[in-house]
């Protein structure tokens, strides 16, 4: 797959998950792909930010998504805007 094909795989990942964020306010962004596509830098927006629960949803809903869409991603991280 290349980057480009795994450009696309992520922002489908994140339009999955980006309907439950915006219910609560909120909402995410792909900043880069890096570390020769393993790491995926993020960043949740709105009331995201500071939210309590952001690590856990960045952990358990983001990082799972984007796995089942590009498997070879190892690490996804917010970036603090």
């Amino acid at each position: 797959m290349n980057t480009e094909e795994l450009k696309l795989n992520i922002e489908k990942a994140l339009d999955e998950i980006r309907p439950f964020l915006q219910s609560d306010g909120g909402d995410i962004s792909l900043l880069s792909i890096e570390d020769d596509n393993k790491l995926v830098k993020v960043q949740l927006q709105g009331a995201c930010v500071g939210c309590s629960v952001n690590q856990m949803t960045l952990k358990s809903g983001v990082e799972m998504t984007i796995k089942k869409y590009a498997p070879q991603i190892e690490q996804v991280i917010n970036v603090e805007s």
